[in-house]
């Protein structure tokens, strides 16, 4: 429902954030909030920003101005996102890419584990617990052992999906979703993300997917309106 407020608390807040490249400004003093327990999508066409958005969210992209809080941890534009700031980051954020990017070479199980035992600390067995747990909470449980290469389009999503929330993060984000989903998956993914959008997480989906964002999210944000005059 587009424009809708909530009375949750809010885990993301985006103020007054730039981007530019060279000469280009892709980014134009965009604010926004994100509570927590929402499924918000974030639209635009093409080329509009919204996959650099996500990104400056997660520290993969540099920021100019502006500042953006992520459940209560912040982070200034023009300034280095690196260290201990960096690491409670990917502890507070989940990014699901529009391609996947597992590693190809890695089972799904161990794709999923590999942040949480090597830039984490979590032990070996607790992180493979967990991930069995994911795993089984999106219904693909059987396919822990299989390499990104036997996996569905569907299945390498939802192994994508796990990875992202192994860490327990209170915002998960995803890329353009529905790219390249049929209509029956994209309803079992819009089924899945109102699952995963509980009392203690968020999840803000980037798309152009219209129908989409109408049928399944708690709010839809228009990058041009979010943007300062």
């Amino acid at each position: 429902m587009e424009g809708a407020d909530t009375v949750s608390a809010p885990v993301l807040e985006v103020r007054d954030v730039h981007v530019c490249r060279g000469a280009r400004r892709i980014l134009n003093g965009v604010s926004f909030v994100v509570s927590k327990g929402g499924l918000v999508a974030l639209m635009g066409p093409s080329g509009s920003g919204k996959t650099t958005m996500l990104r400056a969210i997660a520290a993969l992209e540099r920021f100019d101005e502006g500042l953006i809080i992520v459940d209560g941890l912040m982070l200034e534009g023009g300034r280095a996102i690196h260290g201990e700031l960096l690491r409670q980051l990917r502890r507070r954020v989940g990014l699901v890419f529009q391609f996947h990017h597992l590693f190809e070479h890695l089972s799904a199980l161990k794709n999923i584990t590999l942040a949480p035992i090597h830039a984490h600390g979590t032990a070996v067995d607790d992180a493979a617990t967990r991930a069995l747990e994911l795993l089984r909470s999106l219904g693909i449980e059987q396919r822990a052992h299989a390499l990104p290469r036997e996996l569905s389009g569907g299945e390498a999503q939802r192994v994508a999906i796990a990875r992202a929330l192994a860490v327990e993060p209170p915002i998960l984000m995803m890329d353009e979703p529905t790219a390249s989903l049929d209509p029956a998956r994209r309803t079992e993914l819009g089924e899945l993300l109102r699952r995963l959008a509980t009392g203690d997480r968020a999840i803000l989906v980037s798309t152009h997917d219209e129908e989409f964002a109408r049928e399944f999210a708690t709010d839809i944000l228009r990058l041009d309106d979010l943007q300062g005059q």
